[in-house]
C-alpha cells in the first residue's frame, strides 16, 4: 500500500480512508514527512511561511459544558469565575494593537445566563472603538449554546452576530468529530453533526472559518481519520475553511491528568497525515502553543505552511500547565532559521507584510 500512496501523493490524487489510516499506522515517519512536505510545497507558496499577530481574549470562564479535557472553566459562583468588564476588554485590545495585532480571537465558556444581546453589544462596541481590528470569534459550541438559550436557529444567531460585526469564526470545540469520542470527552457540548452544520451555515452566509482537531485524549486512529474526512467533505461542498489546525491534548490539571501526553512524534505524524488527507485545505498551521518552538519549526517540513499566531494572551492551554510563548520577532527568526521567508498575514491569509529582509 505504501507504494500506491507514494504514487497517488506524487500525482496529487485523493487518498481513500484506508490509505489515510495507513499514514498513521504503517508509514515510516521520514517517508510521511517527505510526502507531506511535497504536498505543502505544491499547495502553498514554497518559499513563504505565514503568521498572524493577534490576542486570545476569553470573555468568560463560566461554563456549563464541563468538558473532561478542560482546566480553564469555572462554575457560576465559583472562586475565580468571571465575565469580562468592558474596560478590561478595551485594555486588552489596546495592548494588543500596540504590539502590532491586527485581530482578536474572542472565545468563552458556555455561560448559562448570557443572552444574545450581550454578544451583539460586545461586537458592536469593539467595532465602534477599534474599527481596524478583525474579530475572529465564537466557535460552533458557543453559537449552538446561544441558539438554544434564545430558542433560535444557529443561522439566526450567526446572522445577528455577523450584522453586529463578527468577521470570521474559529474552529474551536471540534476536539475529534465522532459521536463516541465526544460522548467520552465532552458529552454536554454540541454534537458532531451540529458542529459541522454550524460551520456549513456560516460558510453559506459568507463567513470564513478555520477547523481544528484536538487529539491524543484516547481516540482511535479510525476516529482521527473520520475527523479528517468530515472536514474534507464539508470543504468540498463549501470551500469555507481557510486553515486546519491540529493540536495535541494537554492533560495537566484536568480530570484526565493521568493520561500520557501526546509527544512530538505523534504530533508530526498527525500534521503530515492531515496535509495529505486534506487536499482541499490550503493552509495547515503549526501548534507551537502545545508543542514548543522546535517541534513547531520541524512541522514546517511535515506539511505546515503557517506558524499560527503570536497569541499575545492564551489562557485555556496555559490552565493545563503549558506556557510556551513566542513574540513576532521570535516567530520570524524560527521561520528564517528553517529556510523560509516569513510573512505577516490576516485571517483570510492575505499577506499584510512580506518580511523578506
Amino acid at each position: 500500500m505504501l507504494n500506491r500512496i507514494i504514487d497517488k501523493a506524487a500525482a496529487g490524487e485523493r487518498l481513500e480512508r484506508s490509505e489515510i489510516g495507513f499514514l498513521f499506522t504503517d508509514t515510516p515517519l521520514a517517508v510521511l514527512g517527505s510526502l507531506a512536505h511535497k504536498a505543502r510545497l505544491a499547495s502553498a507558496d514554497p518559499a513563504r511561511v505565514t503568521y498572524v499577530k493577534d490576542r486570545n481574549i476569553n470573555y468568560t470562564n463560566i461554563c456549563v459544558s464541563g468538558c473532561r479535557f478542560c482546566a480553564f472553566y469555572r462554575s457560576k459562583g465559583e472562586e475565580g469565575a468571571y465575565v469580562i468588564e468592558r474596560d478590561d476588554l478595551h485594555r486588552k485590545i489596546e495592548e494588543a494593537r500596540e504590539l502590532g495585532a491586527t485581530q482578536i480571537l474572542l472565545q468563552g465558556g458556555l455561560h448559562p445566563d448570557l443572552r444574545l444581546d450581550f454578544y451583539t453589544a460586545m461586537l458592536e462596541n469593539i467595532g465602534q472603538s477599534f474599527p481596524d481590528i478583525h474579530i475572529h470569534a465564537f466557535s460552533p459550541p458557543e453559537i449552538d449554546h446561544i441558539a438554544r438559550i434564545e430558542g433560535l436557529s444557529p443561522e439566526a444567531i450567526i446572522r445577528a452576530l455577523r450584522n453586529a460585526g463578527l468577521d470570521s469564526i474559529p474552529g474551536g470545540g471540534a476536539e475529534v468529530l465522532t459521536p463516541d469520542s465526544r460522548t467520552r470527552l465532552s458529552p454536554n457540548k454540541c454534537t458532531t453533526k451540529t458542529w459541522l452544520d454550524v460551520m456549513e451555515t456560516a460558510h453559506g452566509l459568507g463567513l470564513k472559518t478555520s477547523a481544528t482537531m484536538m487529539f491524543g485524549h484516547g481516540e482511535t486512529i479510525e476516529e482521527r481519520v473520520d475527523h479528517l474526512l468530515a472536514i474534507r467533505s464539508l470543504q468540498e461542498r463549501t470551500g469555507g475553511f481557510t486553515a486546519f489546525i491540529p493540536w495535541s491534548f494537554q492533560p495537566g490539571n484536568t480530570v484526565l491528568k493521568e493520561r500520557r501526553e501526546s509527544g512530538g512524534h505523534d504530533y508530526l505524524r498527525t500534521v503530515a497525515a492531515s496535509r495529505l488527507a486534506l487536499d482541499n485545505v490550503a493552509n495547515i498551521q503549526a501548534s507551537w502553543v502545545t508543542q514548543g518552538d522546535r517541534v513547531a519549526q520541524t512541522a514546517l517540513f511535515f506539511g505546515c505552511n503557517d506558524f499560527g499566531s503570536t497569541m499575545i494572551e492564551e489562557n485555556v492551554v496555559a490552565a493545563a500547565g503549558v506556557t510556551f510563548r513566542l513574540s513576532g520577532n521570535e516567530i520570524e527568526r524560527l521561520i528564517r532559521a528553517a529556510g523560509f521567508r516569513p510573512a505577516q498575514r490576516n485571517q483570510a491569509y492575505e499577506i499584510l507584510e512580506d518580511l523578506s529582509r
